[in-house]
């Protein structure tokens, strides 16, 4: 059975992103995503605010170790699990540019971040106090008020070192660019081979185009998308070198205006799930069925309400519909 999840991006208000996660949970979702986007309602508030208002459904955050000590996230994190029930997933992730640049961050070292900021959260969930050195962040004597807790941790990625990271220590991947599925879930399967242990679950989180105009919604987003990707990733989408090398450009001086030109109907076309309703339904259980996924989540990231709820209403049948 693949599960169906919304991942909303809260470019609306906070009130929004709880009415979207409550009627997620009334139409019959199974996973509630809330990326943490810095300048825009604050996920742990929103998560805080669902967890109360909600019963059932699965909550997540998608978070960074740069814009929060990965302690604070811990203390979050257990405080939304405790609200919730503990019905809480984490997801940790590299961190984009669309937040970190207009806060002055520089993307060092994305990989040891995210590792970091995963023994952080390991060890302070344990409930035992905790004195640890990591090469980004540390612990003297920390000790989590709220005890132990038991959240998984999923890795959203599409960098080589940190899907291998995924298949080495995490509870579930996430993946985001559908011509480079196989290539990524390649380095995660052989990874955890490596270390000896199960495979994460796996997820695909993108927009089910299922109108022209959901497709050209896109344009918001992918210039950042490909500014934050590797050339593995570049290449699958058929990007031509002059093409990867003026995106390489605008990711070293932050300039998305430079991109913008590169993403044409073609290219959103190959990045997500398109086509009609029959046409998506098709092309998802067809993804759900050669990568083995576990579940397949949707972007809510429309600043208009009945924009999200219309493409909450429409999309689950798409995803049930490909359920085996």
């Amino acid at each position: 059975m693949v599960a169906a999840g919304v991942h909303i991006v809260p470019l609306m208000p906070a009130q929004d992103v709880i009415s979207v996660a409550v009627e997620a949970e009334r139409l019959g979702y199974d996973y509630c995503l809330v990326a943490d986007e810095g300048f825009h309602p604050d996920v742990y508030a929103c998560l805080g605010a669902v967890a109360r208002a909600t019963e059932r459904i699965t909550l997540g955050v998608l978070t960074n170790g740069y814009t929060r000590h990965p302690a604070v996230t811990a203390a979050a994190a257990a405080t939304v699990n405790e609200l919730s029930g503990g019905r809480l997933v984490v997801v940790l992730l590299a961190g984009g540019s669309m937040v970190l640049s207009p806060m002055g961050i520089e993307r060092a070292r994305p990989a040891r971040v995210v590792a970091d900021a995963l023994e952080v959260l390991k060890g302070l969930w344990s409930g035992r106090e905790v004195s640890w050195s990591g090469r980004t962040c540390s612990l003297d004597r920390a000790r989590l008020g709220m005890g132990a807790q038991s959240i998984p941790i999923w890795i959203a990625s599409r960098g080589p070192r940190l899907l291998e990271l995924a298949g080495q220590q995490a509870d579930g991947v996430v993946l985001t660019v559908k011509p480079d599925l196989g290539a990524a879930l390649s380095l995660v399967e052989a990874a955890a081979a490596s270390a000896d242990r199960p495979e994460p679950s796996r997820y695909y989180l993108g927009r089910i185009c299922y109108t022209p105009e959901l497709l050209e919604g896109q344009r918001r987003t992918l210039s950042f998308v490909l500014m934050d990707s590797p050339r593995r990733v570049l290449e699958s989408l058929g990007l031509a070198p002059d093409e990867i090398a003026v995106v390489e450009q605008a990711a070293a001086g932050n300039q998305p205006g430079l991109v913008d030109g590169l993403v044409t109907g073609d290219l959103l076309r190959r990045y997500q799930v398109s086509g009609t309703a029959e046409e998506c339904r098709v092309e998802v259980e067809r993804l759900a069925r050669d990568h083995d996924l576990s579940g397949v989540l949707i972007d809510a990231l429309s600043s208009d309400l009945d924009e999200n709820l219309a493409v909450l209403a429409d999309s689950l049948p798409i995803i049930a519909g490909a359920r085996p």
